[in-house]
């Protein structure tokens, strides 16, 4: 029985599958026994970058099945595996705030880094061992994805000189023109539900006593998804959080608007410096769900 299981957070991103599953290979190399796992389905960017590199997608569970658990792309137990407390996390690979409390030591690696395939990039090449071509890919896919193609204030210099070598390694060519396809196919909302947009990339705060639930939706027409204005509403009616920002953002022009339900109106705007508009925000120059839009709300609530 593998001794370890490796866990991304929940509502599984493009970057979480593939530092788990980097994580979970450079830890096996070090002799380790460890199984890389998933919270949730793959999402479209996923699912495209798995086909692509012909891999298959992890397995699903949301509670740990071994006596110890890795956690990458996150720390926070409401983002972690139901059972948390019931098991020992050996090791953490983070790129956001730590809220992580323990009583026994564990190896722990947080960068304010664009991504945690950024970060694993890095740990393999400190360990000196060798990246596969289809874990690269993920990994490449993974960087693509949280830095919107190296777009996002988040990027660092970390990430430009990682995605090249991990595009060499991967044996992509034309990694712009893969980053761009992968982008595009996780902006395909007409099979999706609202719930779906919803859920499909949105994680739990609390803010100074306000529950929050922000959720964050790539596209490439703003318009097309608020012409979904009344359904989202209502789906974020029935997910029973007592705030919900819903960030729409346009890849292809580094903007977004956000849709919001919720008791604090004037907070939000005063936030984001902006007035809502029958309960739409606009945010210009907003990409960014970690570094544009959590700071400002916990700044004002």
């Amino acid at each position: 029985m593998t001794k370890t299981q490796v866990f991304g957070h929940k509502n599984p991103d493009m970057d979480t599958v593939a530092s788990a599953v980097a994580a979970s290979y450079l830890l096996n190399q070090q002799g380790e026994d460890t199984q890389a796992m998933a919270q949730g389905e793959p999402n479209a960017e996923t699912k495209f970058a798995l086909e692509h590199f012909q891999l298959d997608p992890l397995p699903i569970s949301q509670s740990c099945e071994t006596p110890q658990v890795v956690l990458v792309d996150h720390n926070e137990a409401a983002q972690s595996v139901d059972n948390l407390d019931d098991v020992q996390v050996t090791h953490i690979y983070d790129h956001h705030k730590f809220s992580f409390s323990n009583s026994t030591p564990l190896y722990i690696v947080a960068k304010p880094w664009g991504s945690v395939s950024t970060i694993m990039y890095f740990e393999f090449k400190q360990a000196g061992i060798e990246i596969p071509a289809k874990i690269a890919g993920l990994m490449a896919s993974g960087l693509i994805s949280d830095t919107l193609l190296l777009k996002s204030p988040t990027t660092t210099d970390w990430d430009r000189q990682a995605l090249p070598e991990l595009a060499k390694l991967a044996g992509e060519d034309d990694i712009n023109a893969y980053g761009m396809a992968m982008l595009k196919a996780g902006t395909d909302l007409s099979t999706r539900s609202d719930k779906d947009i919803l859920d499909g990339d949105a994680k739990s705060f609390d803010m100074g006593g306000h529950q929050f639930r922000i959720g964050q939706v790539n596209t490439v027409d703003i318009d097309e998804v608020l012409a979904r204005k009344a359904g989202l509403t209502a789906a974020m009616k029935e997910e029973g959080y007592e705030d919900f920002l819903l960030v729409i953002t346009d890849i292809l022009n580094s903007n977004s608007k956000a849709l919001y339900l919720g008791d604090a109106p004037e907070q939000i705007e005063a936030a984001f410096k902006n007035k809502l508009v029958d309960g739409v925000l606009d945010l210009p120059g907003v990409v960014s769900r970690k570094k544009q839009v959590v700071p400002p709300l916990e700044g004002q609530f």
